[in-house]
């Protein structure tokens, strides 16, 4: 009797110790607070050395977009959030790019150059706050998975909304990336005509795995962890859906860029997306560029490249007339 009580004490303990592991890697990695900072920056720029020598430049680009006129649209998630977007057109009719941010981020911070880069390439924008982000609603991140779900709900409003032969190119940046090469292998209408992904990772396990390593933690023993809260407490499978699983079956075209000094999402990661992708497309990387700074540290290069994929891929594209 007393070897089933000690038996008994030992099972719950462990199952406590499994629960409350798995409670403190889903806090660290899904859940996002909704409280407002006590100090807010006027202008959340990304932090670190990286970034640095690109904040006066990421400063100018939110106070245009600011100035720029635009239209507040929001939308119901599959699952009742509000999502919140902002409308930039450039001209009626003209080809609109839909516009989702990284992890962590928001559609200011991390698309605040999109604008001007889809202006000069003869664009329209609409960028997406995702999920627990920014103006939407939510306290959970997916890593894509939900996010995937919303990115639909997104181009079903385009379509519903716009005239019926709007042209739609879905663009993310890191997880934003992620997301729409995820929805790109769902029931995507005709209006879809393209993907850009930046720096974006081949799954959510593999990027999870590589944060813990990073952090000298043992990955192949913390992920099961991250997985269990992912499902417990976020409530969604972390392995429903991949980025380099979905290539596999994407059917629209499809740019990659990626910094090749990468210190978060290796360039590998768009390497092997690349690769997978059987959809016509084009990759670059840019030496010198870290996370998400493809475009700033390269912007000529960015833009012609994007042009000259989109005229082959039959999109309509402007003259470049970025200003410098």
């Amino acid at each position: 009797m007393d070897f089933l009580l000690i038996l008994f004490t030992v099972a719950v303990c462990i199952v406590v110790l499994v629960l409350l592991t798995s409670l403190i890697c889903f806090y660290m990695a899904f859940y996002a607070s909704r409280r407002a900072p006590k100090n807010p920056p006027e202008f959340n720029v990304p932090s670190g050395k990286a970034y640095a020598p690109f904040r006066e430049m990421m400063i100018h680009w939110m106070k245009s977009m600011r100035a720029t006129p635009y239209k507040d649209i929001t939308i119901t998630s599959f699952d009742g959030l509000k999502l919140h977007g902002r409308y930039y057109e450039y001209a009626p009719g003209a080809t609109l790019e839909l516009m989702f941010h990284g992890y962590r981020g928001t559609a200011e911070r991390d698309l605040c150059g999109g604008i001007q880069r889809c202006f000069a390439l003869g664009r329209s924008a609409l960028i997406v706050d995702q999920r627990a982000a920014g103006e939407s609603e939510g306290h959970v991140i997916s890593f894509g998975i939900n996010e995937r779900r919303d990115c639909m709900s997104w181009i079903n409003y385009v379509v519903e909304n716009f005239p019926k032969d709007q042209k739609i190119i879905l663009c993310g940046i890191s997880m934003g990336a992620a997301t729409v090469m995820m929805a790109s292998e769902m029931d995507l209408p005709d209006n879809v005509v393209g993907i850009l992904a930046d720096c974006g990772y081949t799954s959510a396990r593999d990027i999870i795995k590589k944060v813990i390593r990073q952090l000298h933690l043992p990955a192949n023993m913390l992920y099961p962890f991250v997985k269990l809260g992912a499902k417990l407490y976020g409530r969604f499978d972390l392995e429903e859906a991949s980025p380099i699983e979905a290539m596999k079956h994407c059917h629209v075209p499809a740019f990659f860029v990626h910094g090749e000094t990468d210190d978060f999402v290796p360039c590998e990661m768009s390497r092997l997306n690349y690769e997978a992708c059987v959809a016509k497309k084009k990759l670059i990387t840019i030496p010198g560029a870290d996370h998400g700074l493809a475009y700033p540290v390269a912007q000529d290069e960015y833009l012609h490249a994007l042009a000259e994929f989109w005229t082959e891929a039959g999109v309509p594209t402007e003259t470049i007339t970025r200003k410098k």
